[in-house]
């Protein structure tokens, strides 16, 4: 059996290792110190945001940009379909009920007209929902200028779930720094990690000294343990912290071999019909944390279940593109808007995606590997198609 190939390992450079020394030499080892200060202010200033806010995970980020966007008992929010349950999650936390948005062929992400629809139909019942997540997926923004406009229009925040999108731009502005709040994940699958964290970035520094608050267990300035509001135990360590600005310095490095990845896969399968990769849209920057692609099996002869099987069998991980949470049974009774009132993208992404190896320290001779086993698959599924 050859080495397995995983599907986006942590890449470890070995300048985390000097912060991390750092650390240990202040004797900083609890929820704060200097390398949050630091990787807070390193974070806000590659994504032009004005504050940032390190917390022990994108998860937790999400559910205080949705308490800050005032998300209580029996309030709606909107949410991408095509994600990780993770970004929807924390609506429950909070006693509200998730709406589904579908997303557009053009992006994999949240359709802006499909947005629309739904907000029009809620603003007509008069329960508009209170705030709406919108997902970068494997690495893309969302066509974000229509929905920040539909957005404003209603009087709905905005919160970017970018947690799968640092290093991405759109339109020149960075992922995560469109919408009222920005969520990133730092787990370690991500582009960068500090094992698991994330943040939270906004402009606005008073909701985010709100959200730091929150996220030390509320505990009120006094000289003793006294606590008026319910709070959280979310706040990233110096050690991890360390981690995630050594790097933070590599970010544009990591980027570019996701790229480079991505553009391999698309030179090397370009002759194969019946592949299809995610696009990337006008005017934008994909970091392809993901190279994700849909496979026509009256087309190619196999189908992304054969696919993954077939890389599988080769010690390759693989994975199907997420499964809608419109689809999922904790959403069973959730109300679903489709790009079409007969046709949802996101369900065909699931049928016929595949996610494949692409993390950045994936060797040429790895990456040669993965693209000779989809050759192989597709070249037998073929032959059994035509013969």
């Amino acid at each position: 059996m050859q080495p397995r190939i995983l599907l986006s390992p942590p890449h470890i450079s070995g300048r985390e290792q000097t912060y991390v020394e750092e650390a240990f030499q202040s004797g900083w080892i609890a929820p704060i110190g200097p390398q949050v200060d630091a990787f807070e202010r390193e974070m806000a200033a590659y994504t032009g945001s004005k504050g940032a806010l390190a917390l022990s995970s994108g998860t937790a980020a999400i559910h205080l940009a949705l308490r800050l966007a005032g998300v209580s008992q029996g309030d709606y929010v909107i949410c991408s379909t095509l994600t990780f349950v993770a970004s929807a999650n924390p609506i429950l936390y909070l006693g509200a009920t998730p709406v589904f948005i579908d997303s557009e062929p053009e992006t994999w992400n949240m359709c802006p007209r499909a947005f629309q629809r739904a907000c029009r139909e809620w603003a007509y019942k008069g329960r508009l929902p209170k705030a709406a997540i919108v997902v970068n997926l494997y690495g893309q923004s969302a066509d974000m200028e229509p929905i920040v406009e539909i957005a404003n229009h209603y009087g709905i925040t905005l919160i970017e779930d970018a947690a799968e999108s640092l290093g991405a731009f759109y339109h020149g502005k960075a992922s995560g720094t469109w919408g009222k709040f920005g969520i990133y994940s730092f787990n370690g699958n991500k582009i960068i990690t500090t094992s698991g964290g994330g943040m939270l970035v906004s402009d606005d520094t008073d909701a985010l000294e709100q959200a730091r608050f929150w996220s030390t267990q509320a505990r009120d300035t006094a000289p003793h343990y006294q606590h008026s509001e319910m709070g959280y135990n979310y706040r990233l360590s110096n050690l991890l912290a360390a981690i995630g600005r050594g790097q933070l310095e590599l970010l544009e490095e990591r980027v570019e071999r996701r790229r480079q990845i991505s553009q391999t896969y698309m030179d090397r399968l370009a002759s194969i019909p019946g592949l299809q990769f995610m696009p990337e849209a006008p005017n934008c920057r994909s970091t392809r944390w993901l190279s994700a692609l849909t496979i026509d099996e009256e087309v190619a002869g196999v189908n992304a279940n054969q696919l993954l099987a077939s890389l599988e069998h080769n010690n390759i991980e693989a994975r199907p593109v997420w499964k809608p949470l419109h689809r999922q049974p904790l959403f069973a009774n959730s109300t679903y808007y489709p790009y079409l009132k007969e046709y949802s993208v996101a369900d065909q992404l699931f049928s016929n995606g595949i996610c494949l190896p692409s993390g950045s320290s994936l060797s040429d001779e790895d990456l040669g590997r993965v693209v000779d086993t989809i050759e192989t698959c597709i070249q037998n599924g073929r032959t059994v198609l035509n013969s």
